[in-house]
């Protein structure tokens, strides 16, 4: 059996990297931080397609909770491994950094970068010891060029752009890649509150993507075919210049 790990897997982008994983033939640990219901629908899903999978909730900013649900996981598979982690889960609270309340900084920071290291950390020691791995982080068009009224956001997901670069240099060695899929604007309940239509006008596509889209990325990467590409921040952003 071959396990894949998608943190915030109960919707958007990470229910759609969960269910093309599994159409690859990995049994998908989907992670949610408290929403069970729309994680066993990703579940559902999963199945309804011949896949397999399971539910393992915890916090992704919480560092014991992290620990603890992936030491639990590794004491029941003492001879298997996760393969592959999307560090997908996300957060946004927009606002002019002026007004910014302190809570919506840390938290969004925490949920974003801080996330990325704490379950980056606790699936990593296993992915070294079998000298076998893929880790990719879903970061964003924000952290690549920045986006007004979310220097929050912005800043977090350019941390892990750029951890992505250091990490693939430092377990290379060990047949283990790392890599960013970097999506623009994507059709999720993340970005409901913008406006589609004005936005769509500076889109060289002339449209938003799918998540299906982005999960396609995804699934190339954690695959063999994918197996020289490492350190690098890919774009899914329909065009949009990033500089």
């Amino acid at each position: 059996m071959r396990y894949a790990l998608v943190t915030g897997g109960s919707r958007g982008i990470g229910r759609a990297v969960c269910i093309r994983l599994s159409t690859m033939g990995f049994h998908i640990i989907v992670n949610c931080k408290s929403d069970r219901d729309e994680a066993l629908q990703t579940l559902a899903m999963i199945n309804r397609k011949g896949g397999e999978g399971e539910l393992l909730m915890f916090d992704v900013s919480d560092p014991v909770a992290v620990d603890d649900a992936i030491s639990k996981w590794n004491e029941k598979h003492s001879d298997e491994f996760i393969e592959v982690l999307v560090n997908n889960a996300g957060l946004r609270r927009d606002g002019l950094m002026v007004w910014m309340e302190n809570d919506d900084w840390h938290d969004v920071v925490s949920t974003n970068l801080d996330g990325f290291f704490f379950v980056t950390r606790a699936v990593l020691g296993r992915m070294i010891e079998k000298r076998q791995g893929r880790i990719i982080n879903i970061t964003s068009l924000a952290g690549l060029k920045g986006i007004p009224g979310q220097v929050n956001y912005s800043a977090a997901k350019a941390a892990v752009d750029g951890a992505t670069k250091a990490l693939a240099q430092e377990i290379g060695s060990r047949n283990i890649t790392v890599n960013a899929v970097a999506p623009g604007y994507i059709t999720t309940e993340m970005i409901k509150d913008l406006d589609e239509k004005e936005l769509k006008k500076i889109i060289p596509l002339n449209r938003f993507g799918l998540p299906e889209e982005v999960a396609e990325v995804v699934g190339f990467l954690a695959s063999e075919d994918s197996s020289y590409v490492t350190g690098e921040v890919i774009s899914v952003n329909g065009g949009l210049p990033v500089q």
